[in-house]
């Protein structure tokens, strides 16, 4: 039951078309029950279950390493604009910046510091050592 292709219009190709698509999905909803029935007669003659056959990993859930930042800048004109200082710089912090007087420390949110504690000790502390091995080598190019 070929059909000649060559002398339909194109609407009846698009017919055509069409009833060859839904008879596609038919046929592939078919199959799947097909599958699904051959799938549940075996699983009740063996006494198992799906989750048997193909468990779950663990049950967990992906979650996600990242949290929320907490926001380190507000916006002077809206206080709901806040940024968090990391990414893309946004435009109410951009146009903030540009005008005469304003800075990104006068942006700062209260009781935010502009470095970490932390970072602070920790960057003196190289500093210190650094300075110790220039005094170090300085003194054994003196004696030689």
């Amino acid at each position: 039951m070929p059909i000649n292709l060559e002398n339909l219009s194109p609407k009846e190709l698009q017919a055509v078309i069409a009833d060859a698509n839904a008879k596609m999905k038919n046929a592939h909803s078919n199959l799947i029950e097909d599958i699904r029935k051959k799938i549940d007669h075996l699983l009740s003659n063996s006494g198992l279950t799906l989750a048997e056959i193909y468990p779950t990993r663990g049950g967990r859930k992906a979650t996600s390493k990242k949290g929320a930042v907490t926001p380190k800048y507000r916006d002077l004109v809206d206080p709901t604009k806040t940024w968090s200082g990391r990414g893309k710089r946004p435009l109410w912090f951009t146009q903030a910046i540009k005008k005469r007087g304003v800075t990104a420390e006068s942006l700062l949110i209260d009781g935010v510091a502009t470095k970490a504690p932390a970072k602070a000790a920790k960057k003196a502390v190289k500093k210190a050592a650094k300075k110790a091995v220039k005094k170090t080598a300085a003194k054994r190019t003196a004696k030689a």
